[in-house]
């Protein structure tokens, strides 16, 4: 007598995924791995810091004392690495036990399943971007002092929780290109995909390496503000396809955020740092305040503006052909032809026994007259 054995359940991708991430990072759960922890801590300590912990620290002299500050390096690349793998792990954590659950209440198709988990995944990094940004741009006055995003040029040293912040949206961007094989993407999608994920990293990593960090700071709050609430509206689609009224708000706050952006843009770049006394080509220094130089990063920075609002009004063309297409389409539905109500012309009174009666009782026919 055959014995039935059970078949091994398969693990989904997003776990495989997980397992395999940590896999790599380490796993810390086995008791050989506890017993070496002591010795990896002593021996490797330096090692590990520099995945850990941002690079090139220096000591600033400042009126109360003195404060480290960082600037950037070829180390930097190995820190960004390991929060690459970081990323990867919250990723997956944030698929698996957040948007698989809702995503199964929905019942989505295919294409609405990937974009859901697309717009899932940016609503959790935008709005944590932007409270850490909001954070940053605060407590180091940029906000209550315009006149610091361009004075003091070139921003060589930067405070800690700067210089992370911008290592932390490297990581991020970055493991956006193999999420794309692990996410499944289609091949329509991923053309699109690449376009937004190349041009964050190019101004990110460009505000970074030519000592904009505090202009890109802000840059970024209104881009990532404006990005939140548009995934918002889209999940908020997802879950209610009649529920559209935060489309209205983001395509409002899409036109105000990239008038801020160039406004900004230029203020800072073509007005304030063409005001700077130490205008000259020094990469050593990390000054790159020269006409060239200012003129291509605003060229950049207009250019991938004026792309982005004529993809928006692009879509929102589209968007109001199909709307006035889908109301003609209504209109042009015949209406089923309704029965004609047949007029019967009642004579004044009741029927009685089919005898019609008069209002007083009394019969409807003429009486006939007896002869004398």
């Amino acid at each position: 007598m055959g014995v039935c054995e059970k078949p091994v359940p398969r693990l989904p991708a997003q776990r495989k995924r997980f397992l395999l991430v940590v896999s790599i990072v380490g796993n810390w759960n086995s008791e050989s791995d506890c017993a070496c922890l002591p010795l990896v801590s002593q021996v490797t300590a330096k090692t590990a810091f520099l995945f850990i912990l941002p690079q090139y620290n220096v000591s600033v002299p400042t009126a109360d004392g003195e404060m480290v500050h960082y600037h950037y390096g070829p180390k930097d690349l190995v820190t960004v690495l390991f929060y690459i793998f970081i990323t990867i792990i919250l990723h997956a954590v944030v698929q698996e036990y957040i948007l698989d659950k809702i995503s199964k209440r929905l019942h989505l198709s295919k294409v609405k399943h990937s974009k859901f988990n697309e717009s899932g995944q940016l609503v959790v990094f935008h709005l944590s971007s932007v409270i850490w940004c909001f954070y940053v741009v605060v407590t180091e006055g940029y906000l209550t002092n315009p006149r610091s995003l361009w004075e003091d040029y070139p921003h060589v040293h930067l405070p800690f929780q700067v210089k992370f912040f911008y290592l932390c949206q490297l990581a991020y961007w970055l493991h956006a290109l193999p999420e794309l094989y692990f996410q499944k993407v289609r091949k329509e999608e991923i053309p699109r995909q690449l376009q937004y994920i190349c041009l964050y990293l190019v101004h990110i990593a460009g505000a970074y390496l030519l000592n904009l960090s505090r202009l890109g700071l802000v840059l970024l709050l209104l881009q990532y503000s404006a990005e939140f609430l548009f995934h918002t509206a889209r999940l908020c689609y997802f879950a209610d396809e009649n529920n559209e009224k935060l489309f209205n708000a983001w395509a409002a706050a899409f036109g105000v955020t990239r008038l801020f952006i160039l406004t900004l843009a230029v203020l800072a770049i073509g007005f304030g740092l063409a005001r700077v006394e130490n205008q000259a080509f020094d990469p050593e220094k990390g000054n790159f305040n020269t006409l060239l130089c200012r003129l291509c990063m605003l060229l950049l920075v207009c250019a991938a503006q004026a792309w982005l609002m004529w993809r928006f009004i692009h879509s929102q063309l589209r968007h109001w052909r199909e709307h006035w297409s889908e109301q003609s389409a209504k209109r042009r539905v015949p209406t089923a032809p309704r029965l004609a109500a047949r007029l019967i012309k009642r004579e004044s009174g009741y029927h009685e026994n089919g005898v019609v009666k008069a209002e007083n009782g009394t019969s409807t026919r003429t009486k006939k007259l007896k002869s004398p």
